[in-house]
């Protein structure tokens, strides 16, 4: 394979934990008002630095850091520009609506500044979950942003965030022990072949026709479900709607926009390699992505939460991104990756939303207490419905193109009842959220009166102009889809490169 060399992956890696050393610098020399605006520059210069880096990498040849194991293709590129774009966007989210958190008691001065240097100290995590060309390395970067992501969800310290955060942990450090596991097959089985280079994520495509075929599905079936657990697929999904529900908003929005799309990605170096060769593999993700997505919609339309509805929705839609990564073909790929950004942008808006309700309301976010908040945060109620409406799937927004995609993928593949299954939770997708912004917004009121009239405002205009911008960038691709085809067929075609090197 032929690359370039650069040192901006590592420095990507490295450059936001240095932000958070920044931050607890400022804390113990008593310049706490600094800590936002540090956090903010830093995550503004890790954004443009890693699209600096797609934009040398996008349509060309990938960049590798000699000796350190780090290779960004096409796919780590669009993950990189992602993360970093979305951490940017909740940050900037984050001033006034975790200053407003401090001021209602519910954090501390510590824990406030804490929630900070886990945002960076998790956005090094993720950087180098998406650089890592290394098996292993894979395994403990993910675990790492396990580490980041379980205090978040704790940052209020309630004996709710606390059991939250304690499940998610375990959960997901189980899950991802199964994935070691076959880590750990594949490996062995083809260190005999080709020695060392069996644990470069960039070689796997070498050893999925010489490996033992009962070998490579249990390895497969075991990293399946330790990927299935990061990203909270059914019956793996105990940790997500607690996690979701009991964390601070922004931190919601991470979580569904892009903690369980991490699983995504590892299945996509892993187990997608090896779905071209063996049908079984296809049928089986097939099958288990079916389950997860009706399950998952079938929860969130009896919850009253909006939080929770939100979380068994993400549920619903990550099965989306694994049919299409599941199916192996260049259309299944595209597909999943469209969505994969799709469902980053539009479950990013719905959580901030309603974290834009709670600081609004006063915490309040269940459906049955809330109503008639239209007149009084306009801004909020058009932001929410365009985000129901784009995650059901309805033209002029973007996930109607990518859902039709997958569609197609997998009607390519002859798996029908995989396409009416989709399409059937599409409809219950759209169904429930329209319906939960119908009474949040334009039902009857049915909070007490001291709260209804007077205290109710549309939030301050920095967190509603990062709900503006969700909003745009989901109508934008939803009209003008080509715009993101290069980088998302320079994404497709990285793994399918490394499917047909072994061929």
């Amino acid at each position: 394979m032929t690359t370039d060399y650069s040192w901006i992956p590592l420095l990507l890696i490295i450059w936001p934990v240095l932000g958070a050393i920044v931050i607890e610098i400022c804390a113990a020399v008593k310049k706490t008002v600094w800590i936002e605006r540090v956090a903010i520059v830093f995550a503004l210069a890790q954004s443009g630095l890693s699209l600096f880096l797609g934009l040398g990498v996008w349509g060309r040849v990938p960049v590798r850091v000699d000796d350190f194991s780090l290779l960004v293709d096409g796919l780590s590129a669009l993950m990189g520009f992602l993360i970093n774009a979305m951490i940017l966007l909740i940050l900037l989210f984050s001033v006034r609506y975790m200053k407003h958190e401090q001021e209602q008691g519910l954090v501390s001065t510590r824990r406030h500044r804490l929630y900070y240097t886990l945002i960076l100290i998790f956005a090094g995590s993720m950087n180098w979950t998406v650089t890592t060309n290394h098996l292993i390395q894979l395994y403990v970067a993910m675990e790492a942003s396990t580490l980041a992501t379980a205090l978040l969800v704790a940052l209020y310290r309630k004996k709710a965030s606390l059991e939250a955060g304690y499940k998610y942990i375990i959960l997901t450090v189980v899950g991802m022990t199964f994935s070691l596991l076959g880590m750990v097959l594949i490996f062995a089985a083809a260190y005999p072949h080709i020695g060392a280079e069996a644990l470069l994520l960039s070689k796997i495509g070498h050893v999925v026709r010489i490996i033992p075929r009962n070998v490579a599905l249990l390895g497969v079936a075991c990293m399946t479900c330790g990927f299935a657990c990061k990203a909270g697929l059914v019956p793996f999904h105990a940790w997500l709607p607690d996690a979701h529900s009991e964390a601070p908003s922004p931190v919601s929005a991470m979580l569904s926009g892009l903690i369980i799309k991490i699983g995504a990605y590892a299945l996509a170096r892993t187990v997608t390699i090896f779905a071209p060769a063996n049908h079984g593999i296809v049928l089986f993700i097939a099958l288990l992505a079916c389950i997860s997505m009706l399950i998952g919609i079938m929860m969130a339309l009896v919850q009253d939460d909006l939080k929770r509805m939100l979380a068994y929705s993400s549920v619903s839609q990550i099965s989306y991104i694994f049919l299409g990564l599941g199916l192996g073909s260049y259309l299944g790929i595209y597909g999943a990756l469209f969505h994969l950004v799709n469902h980053t942008l539009i479950k990013a808006l719905l959580f901030m939303s309603v974290g834009a309700i709670m600081y609004a309301t006063g915490g309040v976010r269940r459906i049955s207490q809330l109503g008639g908040l239209a007149k009084k945060m306009p801004v909020t109620a058009f932001c929410f419905i365009a985000g129901a409406v784009a995650l059901g799937g309805l033209p002029p927004f973007n996930g109607f193109v990518s859902k039709f995609s997958l569609f197609l993928a997998a009607g390519e593949k002859h798996l029908y009842w995989a396409v009416a299954v989709s399409i059937f939770t599409g409809l219950l997708t759209l169904a429930c959220l329209v319906r939960a912004g119908y009474l949040v917004f334009w039902g009857k009121p049915a909070l007490a009166e001291s709260q209804t009239n007077a205290d109710i405002r549309e939030v301050p205009r920095s967190m509603y102009m990062v709900l503006l911008i969700l909003a745009a960038l989901c109508l934008v691709i939803g009209l003008f889809p080509n715009l993101l085809y290069p980088i998302l067929d320079g994404a497709a075609r990285s793994i399918l490169a490394v499917c047909s090197a072994g061929s």
